[in-house]
């Protein structure tokens, strides 16, 4: 068993943490509030990201964003400089390209692991989460086993490849949501009643989504999995990255737009899905 430590204790840092711990691995934590970190009560409690990284073998990064990132990881009390040699560095934040190069450029050579996860709270408790992995081989292989307590590892090519994944992966969801939404759109434009649209939908590429979905949309009440303001920093990432690339997304923007939207009108905190409320009115 490893010595790992877990910098960013939000919704799914902790549940990250615990499920190591859980796992037989000895855990230090950092959080901003460190009262978050001692009432999690899976190990040692750090000083600083940098004392985090100094007392383990691996140190899991999972914050909110590029800025997030920059913050744990830089400066004297960040977790590069905590890093010795055989210090490896998971950083399993969605976060931009542009950050990953970054992290990459401050570290020793073949000590970060880009490997950002697909799934939220439920997969991360149930350990079915995908770990889209980026970095050497024998890097990845070293920590499979590690991650493998947290789902199933796919690795997908060099640094940067995992949040490249990422980003691929979210572009589908922000985008079949804002779909599922507007398809519902049409049916209340058309005057097609809600009961037959839902039997209609189900005979199309979107059945699983809209029947997962049907119960939040009657009740009007969407708990939060995944926050709708997260999804819609997603959405950014993946249309600054794309620009940067030269290629135009305009499936993504509209369903960028209508993230937006919803979260000036308040369901920021809310699941993501909330954004059906604001398509739908």
């Amino acid at each position: 068993m490893s010595t790992v430590a877990v910098v960013g204790l939000g919704a799914m840092g902790s549940r990250i943490a615990r499920r190591l711990f859980e796992g037989g691995h000895e855990l230090v934590v950092w959080n901003r509030d460190p009262a978050k970190a001692e009432e999690l009560g899976v190990g040692g409690v750090a000083e600083t990201p940098a004392d985090a990284a100094r007392r383990a073998e691996a140190v899991i990064t999972m914050v909110t964003g590029p800025q997030a990132l920059r913050e744990v990881t830089e400066g004297d009390d960040g977790v590069v400089s905590g890093v010795v040699k055989d210090t490896t560095v998971i950083q399993m934040s969605t976060v931009s390209p542009d950050a990953v190069s970054r992290l990459e450029s401050l570290l020793p050579d073949g000590t970060l692991l880009d490997a950002p996860v697909l799934g939220s709270i439920s997969e991360v408790e149930s350990g079915t989460l995908k770990v889209f992995a980026g970095g050497p081989r024998e890097l990845v292989e070293r920590w499979t086993d590690l991650l493998s307590l947290l789902g199933s590892v796919l690795h997908v090519g060099p640094v940067g490849a995992g949040t490249a994944a990422k980003l691929v992966a979210n572009t589908t969801l922000v985008g079949v949501i804002g779909v599922l939404g507007e398809a519902l759109a049409v049916a209340d434009a058309l005057g097609l009643g809600r009961e037959a649209a839902f039997d209609v939908l189900g005979v199309t590429v979107l059945a699983e989504q809209a029947e997962r979905r049907r119960a939040a949309i009657e009740s009007g009440e969407y708990p939060p999995r995944f926050a709708l303001s997260l999804a819609r920093k997603d959405a950014d990432l993946i249309l600054d990255a794309a620009a940067a690339a030269g290629t135009e997304l305009r499936l993504t923007k509209g369903a960028r737009d209508w993230l937006a939207d919803a979260e000036d009108d308040g369901h920021g905190d809310e699941d993501y899905s909330a954004v059906l409320a604001r398509i739908l009115g």
